[in-house]
């Protein structure tokens, strides 16, 4: 008499091949967080580094906070001042690694005394 066995040869790969996605899914989502996380920083330091340059110098402020940042972020700096405080925000758009995700843009303020000479005095 024969024996038959029933054979699970096979199974394993196919519960491999199952989870695959799941596992790339997860991969995407923390490389997408932590892209988000470098962008917000690359958009405070902009908006420091505008501010800065702006209170001490009286000028270019925003292309120093265009300059602080990576090439090719797409930053955008905006610069206003009245004698007490400049203010400076930088904006920069997240791209979204992770397809239909839809990120809002990271958006840094930063506020500094007004050190120009020009309103301050010597």
């Amino acid at each position: 008499m024969r024996r038959r066995f029933r054979s699970d040869r096979g199974q394993v790969a196919l519960e491999y091949i199952g989870f695959v996605p799941i596992l790339l899914f997860v991969a995407l989502c923390g490389i997408q967080l932590g892209w988000v996380a470098y962008v917000h920083e690359q958009a405070d330091t902009a908006a420091r580094t505008a501010a800065r340059v702006e209170a001490r110098k009286g000028g270019g402020g925003e292309a120093a906070g265009v300059a602080a940042v990576r090439d090719g972020l797409g930053v955008t700096v905006k610069v206003s001042k009245n004698a007490d405080a400049v203010t400076a925000v930088a904006t920069i758009p997240i791209k979204a690694i992770i397809p239909g995700l839809d990120i809002a843009d990271a958006k840094a303020t930063a506020i500094m005394p007004n050190d120009d000479p020009k309103v301050t005095g010597p």
